[in-house]
C-alpha cells in the first residue's frame, strides 16, 4: 500500500541516523548482557527429560513448547511419554497429540486420540467435526459468504483506491496519470502523485469510464479520500501540506498530509482551505461525516494519538467552523494504525486497522457509536479482509452495495478498488477480553502476544496487551476459540472459551509461568527452578532420590557456564538444639557438594557449609509458636552464585 495512506507519504526523506551513535549503544548493551547468565529452564527440562528424569508437569511444557512452535514431530515423542504414564490427562492433550501424530504419519493412532478427544471434550466442535468428517475439514466462518465481490472495470496497473459517494458518481484516489508524457512522478513509488478521479454510476451500480476532475482540487502533490455533503456543494479532502503554491513542512523538513475543505462554486471547486486543526507537526487525512454532517471523523498521530495513527472526531459548528478534537478512546483506536473510517446512515461505522485482530495487513472493521465512544467492534470477514491490506470501505445502506480497497493477490496495480454487494448483517457481536499477569508474582504483563484460533485452530487474529496488561479480541457468538498467549522469558499458555450467544463482552484473564530467569553475582541459583531445599533421609545427609532431579538442574547449569562458582548453604527451622542443627546442615551441604564434585563439577569450583537455624528468614525461633509452613520456611538449601 502507498505510504500516503499511513501518514508517510512525505515529499523530503528524513536524514539517516547517526550509524557511529548506534554502534556505541549496541557494545554498550553488550557489556550490559554480557554480565548475565540467562537460564533457559526449557532446555534444561529437556535435557534431563533425555537423561531420563521426567514427571507429567516437565513433559507436558516440554509437548507444549514444541507443539506451539509448529515442531510436531518433536511434540509427539514428549506427549507419547505423558500419556505413556498412565494419567488422567486434559482433554486438551489428546486433541494435541493426535495433531501431532498425523505430522508423523501415523494416521491411525492419531485417529484413535481424537476418537478419545471427542470422548471425553464434550461439547467441543472439534470432536463432533472429526466424527462426522475423519478428513479433517476445516470450520467455515459464520460469515463468509455475506459479501458478493467484484472488479468494478476502473482499475489501472497503479494505484487506485479510496472511494466516496458524490451524487450519481463515485470519485476515487488514482495514480494513473504516470503514463502522462512529463508527468512528475513520486521518488519513493515511482508513480505519479495521486489525483481525484469521478466515475458515473447507475441503479444498479455499473461504473462508467473514469475521468480526471479538472479542478484546482488536483494539485501537483497528493490528493485522496474526499467525503461530501449530501447537497454537494461541500467536500473535504485530504492533500499533502500544500497551498496556494507554498508547501508546509515539520521541524524535520517533512511535508506531512492535512485536511482541507473546498466549496463548490459556478462549477468549480474553490475557497480550498486547510482546517483549523491541521499542523506541520502532525497529520490529519480521511476525513468522514455523521449523517446529520454536525461531526467530522478523521485519522490522525496528533497529540493524544494512543498509537501509529487513531480515529478522531470534531464537532462542525453552525457557523463553519470547528470544536476541539477528540479522539474517539481505546475502544476502537490500538497502539497500531486505525484510518479511514466511514460513517453510515445506521450510525455504524467502518474502518481499517492493523491493531485489532485481522487476517493480516490492514483489516476493515465495524462498530457502533454511542455515547461514550465506539462498542461492538468486530472484523467484518474474510470476504472483505484478507492477508494483505483491505481499507477504505464505503456502503449505501438502502442498497446494501458499496466499495472498498485492497492490494491483495490478483489486482491490476498496486491497490485496487472492488465493489460488492452485501447480502445479510452479522447481529450478534462479540468482546473477548481479559488482562495478562505473572502467575508467581500477580504482576501485570504487558507487549504479551496473544494469538486468537477458532475451534479447528485456525488463526483469527493476534494483538499485544497494552501497558496496563489488557487485551481484546472481537470475536462471533456462539463460537469455541482458543487464545494463547507468548511472552519472552514466560512458558506459553493456551486457554479455551465459548463466547456466549448475545451481544456483549466475555472475560478470560490469563496468568504465565516463568521460563527461565535472569541471574548474576549474588543470586540464588535455586529460585530460577523453584527449589526450595535438597531433600535427605530424616535427620541424616543421605541424598534422597527425589532430590536428584533438583540437583541434576543445578549440574547442568554448571556444565553450561564452565565459569560459574556456588556456594552451598544448608539451613535448618529452630526444632532442635543449635549444635545439633549446624552439624546436620554442614553435613548435607558437604554432602551436596559431594554429589556434584562425583558426576563431574571440579571442587574448586564449589564451597558452602551449614548455617543451622542460625539464618532464620522469620521469627520463628526457639521458643516460638509457628505452623508447620512458618518452619519449612526456614528449611532451604541455597546455591548463590559467587563467580562467572
Amino acid at each position: 500500500m502507498k505510504k500516503f495512506i499511513l501518514f508517510c507519504l512525505t515529499i523530503l526523506c528524513f536524514l539517516p541516523s547517526n550509524t557511529y551513535s548506534q554502534q556505541k549503544k549496541v557494545i554498550a548493551a553488550d557489556k550490559k548482557y554480557n554480565s548475565y547468565a540467562y537460564i533457559d529452564a526449557i532446555k534444561t527440562y529437556e535435557r534431563l527429560a533425555e537423561k531420563g528424569y521426567s514427571s507429567e508437569d516437565m513433559l507436558k511444557k516440554l509437548g507444549n513448547s514444541l507443539y506451539f512452535n509448529s515442531e510436531f514431530e518433536k511434540a509427539a515423542k514428549w506427549y507419547g511419554k505423558l500419556f505413556a504414564m498412565n494419567l488422567e490427562i486434559e482433554p486438551e492433550y489428546y486433541y494435541r497429540y493426535a495433531q501431532s501424530l498425523k505430522s508423523t504419519g501415523d494416521v491411525v493412532k492419531a485417529n484413535q486420540m481424537l476418537d478419545l478427544f471427542n470422548q471425553k471434550a464434550g461439547n467441543d466442535r472439534r470432536g463432533k467435526l472429526y466424527k462426522e468428517d475423519k478428513n479433517y475439514i476445516d470450520e467455515i466462518k459464520a460469515n463468509i459468504g455475506i459479501y458478493k465481490i467484484n472488479d468494478p472495470g476502473i482499475n489501472s496497473k497503479y494505484s487506485d483506491y479510496g472511494t466516496a459517494f458524490y451524487k450519481n458518481k463515485i470519485v476515487f484516489t488514482s495514480a494513473r496519470d504516470t503514463g502522462s508524457l512529463g508527468q512528475r512522478k513520486h521518488k519513493w513509488t515511482n508513480e505519479s502523485f495521486t489525483n481525484l478521479y469521478e466515475s458515473d454510476i447507475d441503479q444498479d451500480f455499473k461504473v462508467e469510464k473514469p475521468k480526471k476532475i479538472q479542478s484546482k482540487i488536483n494539485s501537483k502533490y497528493h490528493e485522496s479520500t474526499p467525503v461530501f455533503t449530501k447537497d454537494g456543494k461541500t467536500v473535504y479532502f485530504t492533500r499533502n501540506n500544500y497551498i496556494n503554491d507554498k508547501k508546509g513542512k515539520d521541524g524535520t523538513n517533512t511535508t506531512l498530509i492535512k485536511i482541507y475543505k473546498a466549496t463548490f462554486e459556478n462549477g468549480d471547486w474553490v475557497n480550498i482551505t486547510e482546517l483549523p486543526f491541521d499542523s506541520n507537526d502532525y497529520s490529519t487525512a480521511h476525513p468522514a461525516l455523521s449523517p446529520d454532517e454536525k461531526t467530522l471523523y478523521f485519522a490522525s498521530d496528533m497529540p493524544g494519538t494512543f498509537g501509529q495513527s487513531d480515529i478522531f472526531k470534531v464537532s462542525i459548528n453552525s457557523n463553519g467552523g470547528f470544536g476541539t478534537p477528540v479522539n474517539l478512546g481505546k475502544s476502537i483506536n490500538t497502539e497500531g494504525k486505525e484510518t479511514f473510517p466511514y460513517i453510515t446512515d445506521e450510525n455504524e461505522i467502518y474502518f481499517a486497522s492493523d491493531g485489532h485482530p485481522g487476517l493480516g495487513g490492514l483489516d476493515v472493521f465495524s462498530g457502533k457509536i454511542n455515547e461514550t465512544g465506539v462498542s461492538d467492534i468486530q472484523n467484518i470477514g474474510a470476504d472483505i479482509n484478507s492477508v494483505r491490506d483491505d481499507f477504505a470501505f464505503i456502503i449505501d445502506t438502502k442498497s446494501q452495495r458499496g466499495f472498498f480497497s485492497s492490494n491483495r493477490e490478483g489486482g491490476k496495480g498496486s491497490d485496487d478498488i472492488y465493489e460488492f454487494l452485501r447480502t445479510k448483517k452479522v447481529t450478534c457481536t462479540q468482546e473477548l477480553y481479559g488482562i495478562i499477569t505473572d502467575v508467581g508474582t500477580g504482576e501485570i504483563l504487558p507487549n504479551t502476544k496473544l494469538t486468537l484460533f477458532d475451534s479447528q485452530f485456525n488463526v483469527v487474529g493476534t494483538t499485544y496487551s497494552d501497558e496496563s496488561g489488557n487485551y481484546t479480541f472481537s470475536v462471533e457468538c456462539m463460537k469455541i476459540y482458543h487464545v494463547r498467549a507468548e511472552k519472552e522469558k514466560y512458558l506459553t499458555k493456551e486457554l479455551s472459551v465459548t463466547v456466549s450467544n448475545e451481544t456483549g463482552k466475555t472475560n478470560l484473564p490469563i496468568t504465565l509461568e516463568k521460563l527461565g530467569c535472569t541471574v548474576t553475582i549474588g543470586d540464588d541459583l535455586a529460585k530460577c527452578f523453584g527449589i526450595k531445599m535438597i531433600y535427605f533421609a530424616l535427620d541424616k545427609s543421605d541424598i534422597r532420590a527425589e532430590a536428584v532431579l533438583d540437583l541434576e538442574k543445578i549440574l547442568d547449569v554448571l556444565k553450561q557456564y564452565p565459569e560459574m562458582k556456588l556456594d552451598i548453604r544448608s539451613h535448618t527451622d529452630s526444632r532442635q538444639t543449635h549444635k545439633y542443627n549446624e552439624g546436620l546442615s554442614d553435613r548435607r551441604a558437604k554432602s551436596t557438594i559431594k554429589w556434584l564434585v562425583q558426576n563431574g563439577i571440579n571442587p574448586n569450583r564449589l564451597g558452602g557449609k551449614g548455617y543451622g537455624e542460625t539464618q532464620l528468614i522469620n521469627g520463628c525461633s526457639d521458643g516460638v509458636k509457628c505452623t508447620e509452613e512458618e518452619h519449612q520456611a526456614n528449611r532451604r538449601s541455597e546455591f548463590i552464585i559467587v563467580a562467572l
